[in-house]
């Protein structure tokens, strides 16, 4: 069975920019159909603009082959309607993960930013950081 997963910006570069590192596996789990992430517009362009900072050094062609790496592997949801019944992130920028994942009703939202982990008890859908993922996947 596929998992259904929204994975913060900070999750899914770390599995495209290093290969060989300590979340590699994230990317083999979506190349290999073991997830299934889910992203929006807002997720989309936010990690389109972290992919183009210039600690990166990343090329315009070096960021499209990462973006084919990721993308046609994703679901896109269109957000038309933001639930009004969810907890606030302390972070409004990564409010955008607690409500994609609500609204696609996501099996779990993967982070590793304490911002959002904050909010572990008072989400209905389950929130755990990478090492608690792998772990589930194991």
């Amino acid at each position: 069975m596929t998992l259904r997963v929204v994975l913060d910006t900070n999750i899914v570069l770390s599995a495209l920019l290093f290969t060989n590192g300590r979340l590699s596996w994230i990317r083999e789990a979506w190349l290999s159909g073991e997830i299934r992430p889910v992203v929006c517009k807002q997720t989309v362009s936010e990690l389109l603009r972290t992919l183009a900072y210039p600690k990166f050094k990343l090329s315009g062609d070096e960021q499209e082959e990462m973006l084919a790496d990721f993308l046609p592997y994703s679901e896109t949801l269109v957000l038309d309607q933001i639930p009004a019944n969810l907890p606030m992130c302390r972070d409004e920028d990564d409010q955008i993960f607690v409500v994609l994942a609500s609204v696609c009703g996501a099996d779990m939202l993967i982070s590793g930013d304490k911002d959002l982990l904050a909010l572990r008890s008072e989400l209905s859908f389950q929130l755990l950081s990478a090492d608690e993922f792998k772990d589930r996947l194991a």
